[in-house]
């Protein structure tokens, strides 16, 4: 399996953000990751359910929901409704974390968790049969563009052996910070499939060509965990 490529809006020109719907799609990305923030679990304030809403009529592409926010739980039904493919909550904002994945689900979604840097993978153990995906931070969430953190790699190997063993081959995990053709590779390497990157493809003038260079620096570390 090779990788799946998610360029993320929130680095996006949102002025023009059909455009770039647009460009991700005909690079050849897989899915568009959409980060939602409300301002107290992150500090910052991105977009809601009229945004992503917009972004699904404008894409034919899954759409991935990344929600920063407390309370999710009270928002499932709703981004189900706009189109949301994915729905990742966070393992640190809910207080029954089965439940929420199991709404995610039942509402027609699959279901992700998303473990900040500092949050340990045991929080899992649990909810390995109610998940189809693991959003690894590999930044502390809230902003954009910033710097790798290169402490997680040994945490994404550690979810990739605990998936395994409980015979979840299929959840895929997804890596979501700094991510450019030197730290793909590297995450790839520790059992990652899917690569959320946001400046290393947005921030650059030929989109094509951003996701293209992110496939190909991975191709080795794909190689030698097969």
């Amino acid at each position: 399996m090779g990788v799946l490529v998610a360029p993320s809006v929130l680095s996006a020109d949102f002025a023009n953000i059909s455009l770039e719907l647009q460009r991700a799609e005909a690079a050849g990305a897989d899915w568009i990751h959409v980060d939602v923030m409300d301002g107290q679990f992150v500090p910052n304030i991105t977009v809601g359910l009229p945004v992503v809403r917009a972004i699904g009529s404008a894409t034919k592409l899954p759409i991935d929901c990344h929600l920063m926010i407390v309370q999710p739980d009270r928002y499932i039904a709703d981004f189900a409704s706009a189109g949301a493919s994915h729905l990742i909550v966070h393992a640190e904002a809910c207080t029954h974390l089965q439940r929420s994945l199991t709404q995610i689900r039942a509402a027609g979604m699959k279901s992700g968790v998303a473990l900040n840097p500092a949050t340990d993978e045991s929080c899992l153990t649990y909810v390995l049969n109610d998940l189809d995906s693991v959003l690894v931070m590999s930044v502390n969430p809230g902003f954009g563009g910033q710097q790798f953190l290169p402490a997680v790699l040994p945490k994404i190997a550690r979810i990739r052996r605990m998936l395994d063993e409980a015979g979840r081959q299929d959840v895929l995990i997804s890596v979501d910070g700094g991510i450019d053709p030197a730290t793909a590779p590297q995450v790839v390497a520790s059992g990652a499939r899917v690569l959320v990157a946001g400046k290393s493809i947005y921030g650059t003038s030929d989109v094509t060509a951003a996701v293209a260079k992110l496939r190909e620096s991975c191709e080795g570390s794909i190689q030698r965990r097969e």
